[in-house]
Order: C-alpha cells, then sequence, then structure tokens
C-alpha cells in the first residue's frame, strides 16, 4: 500500500510539472543512453581487440636468435646467437613449466601450383603443437600436420584461408594435390577464418604448412628461424622464461645477463597491456557518460527542491499530525528513484535498439570487424543501475532533508 502511495503522490506531481519532469526523464534517458552505448563500444572493441591479439596466439612466447651484447669465458660480444632443432627437445625435457612447444622455419616465394594456376607463396615447417600454438585450427574436413607426417617426412600441406581461395577459389581444397616447386603435396587442411592484428612475416592465411622434417629436407636449414612454447601454467609465464634464458645461455655459452642474446615476444606481457589500456578506455567512457546522468540528476534534484518548497504547507500538516522525518524523507528519495528508473529504463531500451541495430548492419572490412560489434554485458548493466542509484538517491536525499526539517509551525503559516 506505501508503494501505491508514493506513486500516486508522483503521479499528482507529474501533473503539477509535467514538463518539467518530462524533460529531466528526456535527460536521464539521454545519459542513460550515452553511458551504455559508449561502455557497450568500448567493451565490444576490447573483446574484438582481444580476439585479434589471440590470432597470433594465446599464452604463447616467440623466441628468436640474437646477438651477444657482453664478452663471457674468454668469448667476445658481438656472436650471432642461431637456434638450432635440437634446443627443443632439450627445452622440452629441462623444463617442466612448458607445456607446448615448436620450432617454425619459413620460405618466402615458393612456386606453388594447381591446375593452370600457379603464385608466389609462403611456405613454413613447423611440428604438430604448432596448430595449437598459433590457432592453426581446420576446417570440419580438414586436419592439421601430425606426429606421422612429421615420422615419415609426407608431403603434405595445410592452407591459410586465403591462400587456399587463391588458388583454388571456391573449389573443395582437401584430398586435392598441388606443386610446391614443382614437388607434390597433399592437401590435408584449411584453416578456418580469424582474426589476427599482430603477425611476423605476414598473415597467417597467406601461408602454407608442411610438416618440419619435410621442410628440412627440402631446404636443409641449419638453423631455425624461431621456436614457439607455451606455459603449462600461465601465471608461471616469468619464471618459464627465465629458465629458458638460463638453459640457452649455458648451451651457447653466453652471460645469462645478456638480454640482447635472445630476443623474446611475450604475448602474455602485451595481453596484460592491452588490457590496461583498455580498461582506462571504458573508464574514459564511463566518466563522460556518468557526467551526463550527473547533469540530469541536477535536474532531478532541482525538481525536488521546487517540489519541497510548493508542498511545505503539506509537509507542516503531516509532521503537526505525527509524521516523522524519515516519512518525509522517504517520499522525496522515492520520487527522485522513481524519475530516475524511469529515465534510465528508457535509456536502457533506445542503447539495445541502438546496439542490436548496429550489429546487423551491413558492414564490411577490418575496421567493421573491430568496431561493429558492441556488447550489452552484465557488467555494464550493473554499473549503470549503480550509478543511476546513486544519482537519483543524491538528486533526492539533499532537498528531501530541506523539506524535513522544516518547523511545523512555520510550514503551516507558508503561503
Amino acid at each position: 500500500m506505501k508503494i501505491l502511495y508514493l506513486f500516486r503522490l508522483f503521479y499528482r506531481e507529474l501533473k503539477t510539472q509535467e514538463k518539467r519532469i518530462t524533460l529531466t526523464i528526456v535527460a536521464l534517458a539521454w545519459g542513460t543512453f550515452s553511458i551504455v552505448v559508449l561502455l557497450s563500444f568500448g567493451e565490444g572493441l576490447n573483446r574484438q581487440m582481444m580476439k585479434s591479439l589471440h590470432g597470433l596466439g594465446e599464452g604463447i612466447c616467440i623466441v628468436y636468435g640474437g646477438q651477444t651484447s657482453k664478452p663471457y669465458k674468454g668469448l667476445g660480444k658481438g656472436r650471432v646467437i642461431r637456434l638450432q632443432e635440437d634446443d627443443v627437445e632439450l627445452l622440452k625435457r629441462r623444463i617442466s613449466g612448458i607445456g607446448l612447444i615448436s620450432p617454425e622455419n619459413d620460405r618466402y616465394r615458393n612456386n606453388m601450383t594447381y591446375g593452370r594456376k600457379s603464385l608466389s607463396e609462403r611456405v613454413i615447417g613447423v611440428y604438430p603443437p604448432f596448430e595449437d600454438l598459433r590457432g592453426y585450427f581446420p576446417q570440419r574436413n580438414g586436419r592439421f600436420i601430425n606426429d606421422l607426417d612429421i615420422k615419415n617426412k609426407k608431403r603434405v600441406v595445410f592452407l591459410g584461408t586465403e591462400l587456399k581461395k587463391r588458388l583454388f577459389g571456391e573449389e573443395e581444397a582437401v584430398g586435392k594435390r598441388i606443386l610446391i616447386n614443382r614437388i607434390p603435396f597433399l592437401v590435408i587442411g584449411v584453416m578456418m577464418e580469424k582474426m589476427q592484428n599482430s603477425m611476423y612475416s605476414g598473415p597467417d592465411v597467406d601461408k602454407a604448412a608442411i610438416p618440419f622434417s619435410t621442410f628440412q629436407t627440402i631446404y636443409g636449414d641449419k638453423y631455425l628461424n624461431r621456436l614457439i612454447y607455451k606455459p603449462k601454467d600461465i601465471s608461471q609465464s616469468e619464471i618459464v622464461k627465465n629458465d629458458v634464458y638460463k638453459l640457452l645461455s649455458q648451451k651457447y655459452k653466453f652471460d645469462p645477463t645478456d638480454k640482447q642474446a635472445l630476443n623474446f615476444w611475450d604475448m602474455i606481457e602485451e595481453e596484460k597491456i592491452m588490457r590496461n589500456i583498455f580498461l582506462g578506455i571504458e573508464i574514459f567512457m564511463g566518466i563522460i557518460g556518468g557526467l551526463t546522468l550527473v547533469v540530469a540528476g541536477v535536474g532531478v534534484a532541482n525538481i525536488m527542491y521546487v517540489s519541497g518548497k510548493r508542498r511545505t504547507k503539506e509537509i507542516g500538516i503531516k509532521m503537526a499530525l505525527g509524521a516523522k522525518k524519515r516519512h518525509v524523507l522517504l517520499q522525496f528519495i522515492s520520487e527522485a528513484l522513481i524519475i530516475a528508473i524511469i529515465g534510465g529504463t528508457a535509456g536502457l531500451l533506445l542503447s539495445f535498439i541502438v546496439v542490436e541495430l548496429f550489429k546487423v548492419l551491413p558492414l564490411e572490412g577490418d575496421a567493421a570487424d573491430i568496431l561493429a560489434h558492441p556488447v550489452m554485458s552484465l557488467k555494464i548493466m550493473l554499473l549503470t543501475a549503480i550509478i543511476l542509484g546513486v544519482v537519483g538517491f543524491l538528486a533526492g536525499v539533499f532537498p528531501a532533508r530541506r523539506a524535513a526539517s522544516s518547523n511545523p509551525v512555520e510550514a503551516l503559516r507558508y503561503e
């Protein structure tokens, strides 16, 4: 009954201050719309950028050979450190924190032929764990390189998405044979579509992967271009990195403190930095949208002040009849909250419509892949509800305290 009574009081105020309350509700709706849309686009951008970053690999570390910058045990500085294939087995055997590891070598400008089509493309040689390390996941009707391919030096190839399109068009590729530098290879799989904003030596969708053993047989490389590993426990990545550095420094005889002897591309650290950047962006967007709500909250407070002044005599009568200060406080705060809830609900509904409409717009291109995915997450909804609640409460509490502090005798004489 008390709730119905509060709504009746609010409806009475709405009729007496219809224009002012309506404009305030519109302002609150616009403020809510602003904060929700800004945060939704920020959250969508964050998720898409993380997805694109993971296109290179999630939780991996890429190791390159470098050049010593310090003398060590009679050896001069400036020595070139070149990784070798047996480093993979050494690290896997001696460092328990490593979960997956694979070497990778590559070659530019390989003549790739299918039927009458002939292309000049990049070929990489890798181990089977490369699939999970670098996100070389096959489409449903294919597979990636396996241990038997490595053991038997099979001439099989896994094609990137765009490379497959250039070579085969819409034709099915799995099970077909192509020529790589005049050597026949069986296509065993095609990569799933993926986003990728971090890369080395070009996008993965433009590469062809073959077994590392087959690559070595054809090209005879003595050294690795790079090796890639993933820790079993991401939280122990720094410990694993230090262990890798220490072990390789012992093998190649360089100072363990020489940070130029090896080069590390740590995707774990890069992801942390990226998340911190987007946290800052979300906070900034939230502040901008929150300020809009604060401005609307000033309008609510103004209405409550005017309402309190206009109802001074009514308040005096209630207090003279025994009404407590908390009853007056509850009345004003509840009216302010009702205005905030109505405006906030309207803003949320409008935000939802805009976000859903934006998702179905026929946008194309890399920019659309990144920007056209706003997300109204639970986190955003809760944050908006909290801000609305605070705005409504503060907009009502100060006018309410002023009204509740009125002297009943003076209030009864007020005209």
